[in-house]
């Protein structure tokens, strides 16, 4: 009984600690998200400063698209976005069945 009880404990913490990651995972991934989407949001006042650091950055566009890349940003938070979605799934099952373990065992104990 005390290593079924150390099992159910030990998937109760994975099943958790998984949900926790995930969801820290999906938090990140629709931050950076947001913070790409209000950064490109046209109309928004403009000084100086901000010119200067646009034209600066479409220069590093322009030496970005010569020299080969890891990937877009955009594409890996919304790739981690699924990645951590389906974590959270899995990890949401794992706490469901040890549920339902449970209760099988307190059925049969009772």
């Amino acid at each position: 009984m005390n290593a079924l009880s150390n099992n159910v404990n030990a998937a109760i913490v994975s099943g958790q600690l998984g949900l926790q990651r995930a969801s820290d995972g999906i938090t990140q991934a629709s931050t950076n998200i947001a913070q790409r989407v209000a950064g490109a949001s046209p109309g928004q006042p403009r000084d100086v400063n901000d010119v200067l650091a646009d034209a600066a950055s479409q220069s590093l566009s322009s030496i970005r698209q010569v020299l080969p890349s890891g990937g877009d940003s955009l594409t890996n938070d919304l790739v981690g976005l699924s990645v951590n979605s389906i974590n959270a799934q899995a990890s949401a099952k794992v706490l469901d069945t040890v549920n339902d373990t449970v209760g099988r065992i307190i059925d049969e104990l009772a």
